[in-house]
């Protein structure tokens, strides 16, 4: 048996050598459950195996593979007809915070709807706001202030 190595570095990303590979390509942020799935269903992985077993060409082809994106459907991308490029990608690491900041800077400069909740700090996607998200910004009644005796 192979020598199992404490951390495995893939993407940017430590990842422990004694997780699957199923599970430890989902450390990397940006790949979800059903994208590392896809990754050890095409480069013919054992989901069960460890990752610090894997030798340097089978990183190097789990890095090429999202990277290139080639044999990945549209569908499991996390990015899909991008606003720049108008093409379907998958970001991965600081990819993805960085693309997110950008987009909600540039819905807050255009003033969209979204845009506009994201600056007042409200829930974007048509929560309702009586109950929650009441940090913040005062909602509600504000009491008034102690006035002093006059007496």
């Amino acid at each position: 048996m192979k020598d199992v190595k404490e951390i495995i570095r893939i993407l940017g990303s430590d990842i422990p050598g004694n997780k699957s590979i199923h599970y430890g390509l989902n450390r990397i942020k940006g790949i979800s459950y059903s994208f590392s799935n896809a990754i050890c269903n095409i480069l013919d992985l054992d989901k069960q195996r460890k990752i610090g077993t894997l030798d340097e060409q089978e990183i190097k082809k789990i890095e090429q593979l999202v990277k290139d994106q080639k044999d990945i459907p549209s569908w499991l991308k996390n990015r899909r007809k991008d606003y720049e490029t108008g093409k379907d990608e998958h970001l991965v690491g600081t990819d993805v915070k960085f693309r997110t900041d950008s987009d909600i800077k540039r819905m807050r400069k255009i003033k969209t709807y979204r845009g506009m909740r994201h600056s007042y700090g409200l829930p974007v996607r048509g929560q309702r706001t009586k109950a929650h998200f009441r940090k913040g910004s005062a909602v509600g009644v504000k009491k008034a202030a102690k006035m002093g005796k006059t007496g």
